[in-house]
């Protein structure tokens, strides 16, 4: 048979091109083939490209989760302290709210101090827990600097209008051991000018150490530690009156 050419190229040609096809199409497919594979980075790290369907993995086998976890854990640790920072400032905030103790004074100057004592009789003292029941009787409240005093009603933040000390430095009565407590006496005191007008207060603490005296069988004395009569009471009053008309001049002339 002889070679034509015409026929002879043409088939040899799409013989070679069948079996290429054969062969590519026909060779087994590689692992891994059909998604991204890791891209290594200079040095050696590898870059992990997420994948859909399944976790990252990093080149120590763990997945990226434990990362998130991490950051999470930081996060949260942030806010728990923040919260703890704000009851903090809440709790100090509470403790501003309440102010000073009550029958704590005002910053303003002491003029004049006026001293009542209450003295146990002779041979005898007065006993902690009798004190505190009889202090409470006749309107005292325990506060600031750990001694009794008497408030304005509904005005504490104004200042005691008198207060009762204890007649045995330093004057101040420890609760916690008040049941061990014995004293020879207390002193009332009321520092001028105060939230009431001299002459108000004196009114109002007079009364007040004659009850206490009263509850204790004691003896209410004056600031000489002498027996507290009438004239005396008469002379503290006409002082104390004559010092409020001088306050008041000063404060028409302030004006």
């Amino acid at each position: 048979m002889d070679w034509n050419p015409s026929i002879g190229i043409p088939l040899a040609i799409f013989g070679a091109i069948a079996l290429a096809l054969i062969y590519f199409l026909g060779r087994p497919k590689k692992p891994g083939q059909g998604r991204r594979m890791p891209i290594l980075r200079e040095g050696g790290g590898e870059r992990i490209e997420p994948t859909f369907g399944e976790p990252a993995i990093g080149a120590s086998g763990e997945s990226a989760q434990g990362d998130l976890d991490v950051g999470l854990h930081e996060e949260l640790e942030r806010l728990g302290s923040a919260i703890v920072a704000k009851r903090g400032d809440a709790a100090n905030a509470a403790a501003a709210a309440k102010g000073p103790a009550p029958g704590a004074r005002p910053p303003q100057p002491i003029e004049r101090i006026v001293t009542l004592f209450v003295a146990a009789r002779s041979g005898d003292l007065i006993h902690g827990t009798d004190l505190v029941v009889a202090a409470e009787k006749a309107g005292l409240a325990f506060g600031d600097m750990g001694i009794f005093h008497r408030l304005v009603s509904g005005k504490a933040e104004a200042g005691p209008i008198f207060s009762m000390a204890n007649m045995v430095k330093p004057g101040s009565f420890d609760m916690r051991g008040i049941d061990d407590l014995q004293t020879p006496g207390v002193s009332f005191f009321m520092a001028l000018p105060g939230p009431l007008s001299a002459l108000d207060a004196w009114d109002a603490m007079l009364p007040t150490a004659q009850r206490l005296a009263e509850l204790l069988d004691a003896n209410v004395l004056d600031e000489e530690r002498n027996a507290l009569g009438r004239q005396r009471v008469a002379h503290i009053r006409d002082e104390l009156r004559a010092w409020d008309r001088k306050q008041e001049r000063s404060q028409i002339r302030l004006r």
